[in-house]
């Protein structure tokens, strides 16, 4: 019992001194550690600073010697499954998600791996963080950043040129990535194309400024990945796991904002992945969806999937797509149904049968109802709804919504389609689902501002078409 509270007082003790840690490692940062300042004189407040932010480094060094003799202590003699521990964020490139080697700081105040963010600047203007234009491309080593983290690494037992995770992916350069795109779409064998373009797949996920350099420093790059797929055919699918690797490779790239427009505008790109959303394994299913979705964010692609085959074979994955691609596909379709004009061609794809058939089976409601109430504005929409009898399951939504937003969502699909002409007949089915079950005056009473407000006005409709009853003013 005793070596217990021993051992949970010790621990206690080290997670004081961790906290104690990160908050000098904040505060060296804030004052002066991630600045870059142009050499010169100092003044006063300038020196006072970097008086201040010398002790800060002084104490971070005394907590990471305290630490260290506590681990020294407190490890076992034979001890060979020793638990990772974290390593401070700060630490970390964001280009390359590993702890730095040669940190250095650009004019914008932040921390990169000298060669991951040297490659970058080679293609870029802007900070990976930040964003802001920088004012030139030049760097300067941060030694307090690097003292630190060798002191760090010293304290837990890391070896600074080791990657903390299981799959190494080293990043290649322009000339190595021109290399794998040129096995995929040459290849010497097949094994030769299956292994490039997995590696392609890796370093477009892994590096921000792989994705830069692919799109933008390559000639013809998406025409040249995409060709193995092109080359199939309808037969699109006959080597799922080049497919997969391709598709997924593709969607990497279109994460980056400059990329989308590009990549959409290629001629080969939607009707590939409207095919790769037919054929397939289900990650490729998935991930071309998940492609259309990240390339429909920009507005005129928006116009350019609206008038492709894909939203056909969109709506046919929220039918028949397992949850994560029904989710992929639902985002996209959403995406598409802001540009009113592609309502109707979603409607008339049969989305209104799709959705509320998984919405009955209770798989994806949250993001299907979602899409409804968007669309609920759409004459054909609510008809097709009213067919299908749909407000009876918005009714058993509504008595127990499993959340806010659902809630929300079921009676501003309740309220457009009583608006539509204020037709009597389902004004007549709304006042006995509230007669019987009370339903709208609780949502008033309960629910988000906006379902109050949908919730006020059906009824009125009830009382003034319904029962005859004008609502009484306040």
């Amino acid at each position: 019992m005793a070596d217990s509270t021993a051992d949970a007082t010790e621990a206690n003790a080290a997670d004081t001194l961790r906290r104690e840690l990160q908050k000098v490692l904040t505060e060296i940062l804030n004052d002066g550690g991630g600045k870059s300042k142009d050499l010169g004189e100092t003044t006063d407040d300038e020196a006072a600073s970097c008086f201040g932010v010398v002790k800060a480094i002084d104490e971070a060094i005394r907590i990471l010697n305290c630490l260290r003799n506590r681990v020294e202590s407190s490890k076992p003699e034979s001890d060979d499954t020793i638990a990772p521990v974290k390593v401070p964020k700060e630490f970390i490139c964001t280009l390359s998600n590993t702890i730095m080697i040669e940190p250095v700081i650009i004019a914008s105040g932040q921390t990169y791996e000298k060669r991951y963010i040297t490659e970058w600047l080679k293609h870029e203007r802007t900070c990976p963080k930040s964003k802001e234009v920088l004012s030139h491309c030049y760097w300067i080593p941060n030694h307090l950043i690097n003292d630190l983290i060798t002191q760090w690494c010293l304290v837990n037992k890391v070896d600074r040129l080791k990657r903390p995770s299981d799959e190494i992916v080293t990043e290649l350069f322009t000339s190595d990535i021109e290399t794998l795109l040129q096995r995929v779409y040459s290849p010497s064998s097949v094994t030769d194309q299956i292994e490039a373009a997995k590696e392609l797949r890796r370093q477009t996920k892994k590096f921000a400024n792989v994705r830069v350099f692919f799109v933008a420093g390559i000639s013809d790059s998406i025409t040249r990945l995409l060709s193995p797929l092109s080359a199939l055919g309808e037969g699109v699918d006959l080597n799922p796991e080049l497919q997969e690797d391709i598709v997924t490779a593709l969607f990497n790239l279109s994460i980056l904002e400059k990329n989308k427009t590009v990549i959409a505008e290629n001629l080969l790109v939607i009707p590939l992945l409207t095919k790769c959303l037919k054929q397939g394994t289900a990650e490729t299913r998935r991930n071309a969806a998940a492609t259309l979705s990240s390339l429909s964010a920009i507005d005129s692609n928006k116009i350019v999937i609206g008038n492709s085959e894909a939203v056909k074979a969109l709506i046919d994955l929220i039918e028949e797509g397992d949850m994560l691609a029904t989710r992929e596909a639902t985002s996209t379709v959403f995406n598409l149904c802001i540009v009113l004009e592609n309502k109707e061609k979603v409607v008339s794809a049969g989305l209104i049968r799709a959705a509320t058939k998984k919405i009955k089976a209770g798989s994806n409601v949250d993001e299907l109802l979602s899409l409804l109430a968007l669309i609920s504005t759409h004459t054909g929409a609510i008809e097709e709804m009213d067919n299908l009898g749909f407000i009876y399951d918005l009714f058993s939504i509504l008595r127990k919504p499993s959340s806010l937003l659902n809630g929300e969502n079921a009676v501003v699909i309740v309220f457009n389609m009583c608006d539509r002409n204020r037709d009597r007949f389902r004004l007549k089915v709304v006042g006995e689902e509230e007669n019987q079950h009370g339903t709208f005056t609780k949502l008033a009473k309960q629910g988000s501002v906006r379902a109050v407000r949908k919730a006020q006005g059906i009824l009125q409709w009830i009382k003034r078409f319904v029962t005859g009853k004008e609502p009484q003013r306040a």
